[in-house]
């Protein structure tokens, strides 16, 4: 067993997509666990869009990734070493784990969590965890569909998109739409996953089949591309729609150059609510919900894909494929560590 780790550091803010500048691979000697801690091989990172915001040098949820630092992510590892009773070797736990083969975690509040056994650990990165837990509760309490609301999710071939589309069928939407890029995603959403329809971004005008597909209007939109996508959306608004702002990755490469939205008056003119949420706001609920879609997937309602990258080294790459649309499902990096 090799005595050094290797992480990736952030280098260089990034200008546009991630490129291989940006990051600067360190070999570094595992570490030693302190009392409290616990020293975690790093098995599969989570691959998420907020990353690529996390490297920008502006105000956020959460601050931005020093330069010199590890590059910020969730993970699942395995401990290998520890001084905590909370952490015993062996046990697989999540949590900010970051790019790297091994990280270091500890007893306190931000602290990894130990996984139940029996949870296959992409599960736990996907439906499990923070995407499916963001579909949850920004669909449930944030767009709140009613019975034979029509439900439109744009991104609906990612992590998220795919299951927010999912419970909404489970909690009685008279119509779902997706909105995806390319026939082989859109087929997938109709064929595999129960939308109802989806739209093609990439071949199809979006706000004509939007019309077209929803003559009443959306009742509830679940946004994670933002930009033109959006302002589609906000042209075809049935009365008191509920916007839900997952994301806007149409934009994380270039935030300055986003265009601005022409058509907000349209939730003036149809009261509708427009809202932004973070996952991070319900963590306290998460069992709950949890718990819930246990009982979907188990009783085959609700599934979920996986788009798994192999190699610590292809972590940037695996990031670039949320902004070039070339996923379905969660991305999800095997880092492979010795």
């Amino acid at each position: 067993m090799t005595s050094t780790s290797r992480r990736l550091v952030l280098a260089a803010r990034p200008t546009g997509m991630v490129d291989a500048s940006v990051v600067e691979v360190q070999e570094v000697p595992i570490p030693e666990p302190e009392p409290g801690q616990a020293v975690v091989r790093v098995r599969y990172l989570s691959i998420d869009p907020t990353i690529r915001g996390w490297m920008d040098d502006r105000p956020g949820y959460l601050p931005p990734i020093e330069l010199g630092a590890v590059v910020r992510g969730g993970g699942i590892g395995e401990v290998v070493a520890s001084a905590s009773d909370r952490y015993p070797v062996g046990a697989s736990v999540f949590g900010m784990l970051g790019w790297q083969d091994h990280a270091v975690v500890d007893e306190g509040e931000a602290g990894a969590q130990v996984l139940p056994e029996g949870i296959e650990p992409t599960a736990a990165l996907s439906v499990f965890g923070v995407t499916g837990m963001t579909a949850y509760f920004g669909l449930l309490d944030v767009g709140r569909p009613q019975e034979g609301d029509t439900v439109v999710v744009s991104g609906a071939a990612g992590a998220t998109g795919s299951i927010v589309g999912q419970i909404a069928r489970i909690k009685g939407a008279g119509l779902v739409v997706g909105i995806a890029g390319g026939p082989e995603k859109c087929a997938w959403l109709v064929d595999e996953l129960g939308f109802d329809a989806a739209i093609d971004y990439k071949a199809e005008d979006v706000r004509g089949r939007l019309a077209e597909l929803c003559p009443d209007g959306i009742d509830v939109f679940f946004d994670n591309v933002g930009g033109e996508i959006l302002e589609a959306a906000l042209d075809n608004l049935a009365l008191r729609a509920r916007i839900a702002l997952c994301g806007a990755i149409s934009i994380y490469n270039d935030r300055d150059a986003a265009p601005g939205l022409p058509n907000t008056f349209e939730l003036i003119n149809t009261r509708s609510r427009m809202e932004g949420f973070l996952v991070l706001d319900y963590l306290d609920r998460f069992l709950e919900a949890q718990l819930e879609m246990f009982g979907w997937v188990a009783e085959g309602k609700v599934t979920h894909r996986e788009h798994v990258v192999e190699g610590l080294e292809n972590a940037v790459d695996a990031l670039n494929l949320l902004f070039t649309g070339q996923n379905t499902g969660k991305v999800i990096v095997a880092v492979s560590s010795a």
